[in-house]
């Protein structure tokens, strides 16, 4: 089935699609260290790790002492990862973190 993003538009695709041109990590600091502010990046990767927390069935006390996440930001983070675009879960199915603890 394919997805449909109520967000789709030319914009998005455009910088989606730079996104994916991105070869490695250093590129990936290079890019987004420009188009994003120092803020927006460690909101991005806290979301990520708070994410990966629930997945392992932390607490939303140990998720916001551990990564400094408001309990509202882990509220909204599990309310994506039960009802959003499985977005979440594909990348941490992928992330190779995650592949080691699944051997």
């Amino acid at each position: 089935m394919i997805y449909q993003s109520r967000l789709k538009d030319g914009l998005l695709d455009r910088l989606f699609e730079a996104i994916m041109l991105l070869k490695d990590t250093e590129e990936c600091y290079r890019f987004f260290e420009d188009i994003c502010t120092v803020a927006e990046l460690k909101a991005l990767a806290q979301r990520l790790e708070v994410a990966k927390m629930l997945e392992a069935n932390y607490t939303y006390g140990e998720i916001a002492s551990k990564t400094g996440a408001s309990t509202a930001t882990v509220s909204r983070v599990k309310k994506c990862l039960n009802f959003g675009a499985d977005g979440y879960k594909l990348v941490l199915d992928r992330l190779p973190e995650n592949k080691k603890q699944e051997v």
